[in-house]
């Protein structure tokens, strides 16, 4: 499936509910399929907006043998380590520096794309120089719990996107062993993260684009009536990707992402919409307390072999299944979402 990169980052936008529409075009003009140089020429120009800005300083733990008392003083280490008697004491102090974690993710990122052979050579260029101008700050080995660590607070509220987007190249570069080179993977064709992706996208795009209905994902009871307790502990959860709901109606929408095809086929037949997505979406509108024509649903998967728009009545629900073409201008992509719910 082709999606140019600048929709990728929309779809990311969305799913991370940091919306810049007007700030998504690079620097400079790069391939349009080259997802590293469209990520690297990112962190090249967010961190050049921090470094004009002033980049986030917070207090760090300093530990030193000091002949004079700042900070607190630990006396433990001072008496064991015999410092009294060469006129100092070991002394702990805290200090404002630009040597924090939100920095230190910054550089390392930048250090990593730099290792990456296929970037573009004039970003390269351009990353390099900012990395010596983050000289002061420590380049650490990255790990996920790092990212878990980051908190972010108002007053560096605009470290939140470059942090996230330093996350996603980090959980991309692949690494060797052997010599230590790096390949930046094409997540595109992870369908396990694009189908993440693609569901948070349309929650929090509804929850933003329009103001009719109230939007969530819910948890829908089974209409069933268990004969033990046991029997209803055994029942599955079904919890819904989208639902969105006003007075009148309510709308499921269960996003699908594949890479290859929404239809199947058997035995030369004429192809089927996936009978396990519609019997899914079926569950969900069939067992809404809310009267059948009050309870629609909508099974959305991205464009992958045509756009389709199928239309039923199945037991008094409307029931739809319709595509997003992905490879269009994000205008495009937005009046049709709008379009299927209005």
């Amino acid at each position: 499936m082709k999606i140019p990169v600048q929709n990728i980052f929309y779809l990311l936008c969305y799913a991370w509910n940091m919306l810049e529409e007007d700030d998504v075009v690079p620097v400079k003009k790069l391939d349009e399929n080259n997802l590293l140089d469209f990520f690297g020429s990112q962190i090249n120009k967010r961190t050049s907006y921090l470094l004009k800005r002033g980049l986030h300083r917070g207090y760090t733990e300093f530990n030193e043998d000091m002949r004079t008392i700042r900070g607190k003083i630990d006396f433990s280490s001072s008496l064991k380590r015999n410092l009294i008697n060469q006129g100092k004491l070991q002394c702990t102090y805290d200090e404002l520096s630009y040597d924090v974690l939100t920095n230190q993710i910054l550089k390392s990122t930048i250090g990593l794309l730099l290792k990456c052979e296929e970037l573009d050579k004039q970003l390269h260029k351009e990353l390099a120089l900012l990395y010596l101008k983050l000289g002061e700050i420590s380049d650490i080995e990255i790990r996920n719990k790092h990212f878990r660590l980051v908190q972010i607070s108002r007053n560096i509220y605009s470290y939140d996107l470059i942090i996230r987007i330093c996350e996603l190249i980090h959980d991309n570069v692949l690494i060797s062993e052997e010599d230590g080179s790096t390949k930046f993977r094409d997540f595109i064709r992870d369908e396990r993260k694009m189908r993440s992706l693609f569901e948070a996208f349309v929650r929090n795009f509804y929850r933003k684009e329009q103001q009719e209905y109230e939007v969530r994902s819910e948890i829908i009871n089974w209409l069933a009536t268990p004969y033990d307790e046991e029997s209803a502990e055994r029942l599955p959860r079904m919890i819904t990707d989208t639902t969105l709901q006003s007075s009148l109606k309510k709308i499921i929408v269960e996003t699908k992402f594949t890479v290859h095809t929404l239809m199947t086929s058997h035995r030369g037949k004429s192809k089927k919409i996936k009978s396990k997505d519609l019997y899914q979406l079926f569950a969900y509108i069939s067992n809404d307390d809310l009267p059948a024509d009050k309870v629609e649903g909508i099974l959305l998967y991205p464009t992958v072999d045509a756009e389709v728009d199928y239309n039923y009545e199945i037991h008094g629900h409307k029931v739809s299944v319709k595509t997003i073409n992905l490879n269009q201008e994000w205008r495009g992509i937005h009046e049709d979402m709008l379009g299927f719910i209005g």
